[in-house]
């Protein structure tokens, strides 16, 4: 009898696993009967975009836009169904079938989010991938956009200099990111210290929500207008597209990247840029990487730091700022290149050899393999001794990792949009971003343990250094450490503000009072989504 007492646990394990494959199988049955039934005109151009795991476009069609694998192994749980939808009819009848049968939604632009939310689910479910929606239709008269939420900024850079030269929009600093996923959750970039975020510069979206209806900026309402533009994706519907104003960029802009190692006091000048870049003209992108570094194989490793800029303009007009204001960095006339604005983006991506197709590869990766990532924003400088700190860290990690910190400074136009302006709060006050990573081979991945934990370890160190009650996150840079749903999405308001605060910080309670009215039920949802106020 005390053995099969002590058997009972598995058993109800055993039996739980079951009842979830018996559920997930008939839902999933059940579901692409509903699809093929809801347009029976369309049944044949929907099966041909729907993907169950018997069929042998399944794996490569989840792969492709898997961009942390990190959540590509074995254990991954994948999705009962893909549809990589070709309309918008398409969309509304897998929203429509999964709320029938009961079946999670996960959306993918890009498949950037950094823990795999976009395509990654605890219960049954079923990924919509935009990969079809990817029309960029500029219209340079008027200097506007519209573009969908499966294109990628790089393609949204490419096309607009197609049309104009002289005009671009806000996009990001890493071009391989989904526009859907980049908009959602504010999306700054190169141009932000001159015309804000992304998000800043939207002007309507096509909106998908749980019942299926198509909204606009008129018919969605101010509120949800104001959430989708920075409320993080995934928590009130499906974005298809968005109308995006245009911005205008010079004919010449000048860049410069120059390295210094500790030996070369990479300390002393890093303490020094906080103060200087997050107060130069509107007009400068500035960025430190930071990582370890060895010049040759005899040589004892060290830590390089990398200051890098874009300038709207030309170098007769760089050089003197740079020498005003930041004359310890001892740049020299050779540094500073000028090039056009489109080869400006292939250079900061380290591209500068090649042309700008090289903007329309979505599947060239930026980042390691597998990674973790991690975000913060600062509002006082870093003393000295905070950054000395740093380096054994950095110089602790194995050769083959790749571990390296970007500092992003803001200012400029930052400074003067409210911070109530769109849900992304991290506005006036903030000097600069910090982006955490640490990446290694698919291979490593047995290891990922390890990694992860010295970058917790890095996160704690940093703690007293930067934003305080709460300490902020870029929700772009998505990190389940810092709070999370249950696994099934659900979670009360006071679990979600945990995390939900330092995304967004007090625009968090608005993000909830949209969510309440625009999706009650809490159809979309995942494991950092806005809850509705009664769940």
């Amino acid at each position: 009898m005390k053995s099969l007492y002590r058997s009972l646990p598995l058993l109800f394990v055993v039996v739980c696993s079951l009842s979830w494959v018996n559920v997930s199988a008939k839902s999933h049955d059940n579901f692409l009967d509903c699809l093929s039934s809801y347009h029976p005109d369309e049944s044949s151009s929907i099966s041909k975009v729907t993907y169950t795991e018997t069929n042998s476009s399944y794996s490569p069609v989840l792969e492709s836009s898997i961009r942390n694998h990190r959540f590509s192994t074995p254990n991954t749980p994948k999705p009962l169904v893909i549809v990589t939808p070709l309309n918008i009819s398409h969309v509304q009848a897998t929203i429509r079938c999964s709320k029938k049968h009961g079946l999670q939604i996960r959306t993918r632009s890009g498949g950037h989010d950094y823990e795999g939310l976009s395509y990654v689910s605890h219960v049954p479910f079923v990924v919509i991938d935009l990969v079809h929606f990817k029309s960029v239709e500029v219209d340079v008269e008027n200097e506007e956009v519209w573009v969908q939420s499966g294109a990628i900024v790089g393609e949204v850079y490419y096309r607009i200099n197609e049309r104009s030269t002289k005009l671009t929009f806000p996009g990001a600093f890493g071009y391989t990111v989904g526009m859907g996923g980049f908009i959602s959750g504010g999306g700054d970039g190169l141009l932000s210290r001159k015309y804000g975020l992304a998000a800043d510069n939207v002007i309507d979206a096509q909106f998908v929500d749980a019942s299926g209806r198509v909204l606009d900026r008129r018919s969605m309402g101010k509120d949800l207008f104001w959430a989708i533009r920075g409320g993080g994706g995934g928590s009130f519907g499906i974005v298809l597209s968005w109308k995006i104003k245009l911005v205008h960029v010079p004919s010449i802009v000048t860049v410069f990247s120059v390295g210094r190692t500790l030996e070369q006091n990479a300390t002393q000048l890093l303490h020094r840029w906080q103060y200087v870049a997050p107060n130069l003209p509107n007009d400068v992108y500035s960025l430190v990487a930071i990582s370890a570094w060895k010049a040759s194989e005899n040589e004892t490793r060290t830590v390089l730091v990398t200051f890098s800029s874009v300038f709207q303009g030309g170098a007769n007009e760089l050089i003197p700022l740079m020498q005003e204001r930041f004359p310890e960095l001892g740049l020299v006339k050779e540094d500073f290149i000028e090039m056009t604005w489109t080869e400006s983006v292939l250079f900061i991506n380290g591209l500068s050899n090649e042309t700008s197709e090289a903007l329309l590869e979505r599947n060239r990766s930026l980042l390691p393999p597998s990674f973790k990532s991690k975000s913060d924003f600062v509002h006082e400088p870093v003393p000295e001794i905070a950054l000395q700190g740093l380096w054994p860290q950095l110089l602790e990690v194995d050769e083959a990792i790749s571990a390296h910190q970007t500092f992003i400074a803001y200012g400029g136009m930052m400074d003067e949009i409210s911070e109530t302006e769109t849900p992304f709060p991290h506005r006036k006050g903030t000097l600069y971003k910090i982006h955490y990573n640490i990446g290694w081979q698919e291979e490593e991945n047995i290891r990922s343990q390890r990694y992860i934990s010295w970058m917790r370890k890095l996160y704690s160190f940093m703690g007293p250094f930067v934003s305080k009650s709460p300490r902020a996150a870029y929700v772009n840079y998505r990190d389940l450490d810092i709070g999370r749903n249950n696994d099934d999405g659900k979670a009360s308001y006071k679990q979600a503000s945990v995390w939900g605060r330092k995304y967004f910080k007090n625009n968090f309670d608005r993000l909830v009072s949209v969510k309440t009215k625009i999706d009650p039920e809490n159809f979309f949802k995942h494991e950092q989504s806005i809850p509705p106020h009664f769940h």
